[in-house]
């Protein structure tokens, strides 16, 4: 399975609720999450799933890398799920929709959990993630997951590792 793992756009510093949940992407986040989206595209590294924390910015994110990559017109699907949110377990997800057969799943999450994902995946330590930013792993049936890039989202540069 390949597995893409990205962190939210740059999002308000503060909701008009005060609701930490409820900040929402800047404009400049948003066009920050375009280009990404725009680049995953190009690439053919669209994900075929996309599963979001429920955390506004998180969704927002989702959304635009959906809208972005044409996710609906290839029969993607896109969900929320509260297991994502900060502190949650997404690793259970990855295991969940390895065993399941899915291809191609993107996870939209935030800060520490995505480097300390990678880590636990990977076996060392990851760096952490920029807001925007996708790392991509491939997951085999058997064998040890292997980081397969990392897209910088200031320059959409691809920084791909060997095998």
């Amino acid at each position: 399975m390949k597995l893409y793992l990205m962190r939210h756009g740059t999002a308000e510093d503060q909701a008009d609720s005060g609701l930490d949940g409820d900040r929402a992407l800047t404009p400049a986040g948003r066009e920050r999450v375009r280009l990404v989206a725009k680049a995953l595209r190009d690439a053919d590294e669209a994900p075929a799933h996309v599963v979001s924390s429920p955390l506004v910015r998180a969704v927002q994110t989702a959304e635009i890398v959906a809208i972005k990559t044409k996710l609906a017109a290839h029969g993607g699907t896109v969900e929320v799920r509260r297991e994502l949110s900060p502190a949650g377990e997404a690793a259970q997800f990855v295991r969940l929709f390895s065993a399941e057969g899915r291809k191609r799943v993107l996870l939209v999450g935030h800060e520490p959990d995505l480097s300390e994902l990678v880590s636990a995946l990977v076996g060392s330590s990851a760096k952490p993630f920029d807001k925007a930013m996708v790392m991509s792993l491939q997951l085999p049936e058997a064998g040890q997951p292997r980081l397969r890039f990392v897209l910088d989202p200031k320059t959409l540069q691809f920084e791909t590792f060997d095998s």
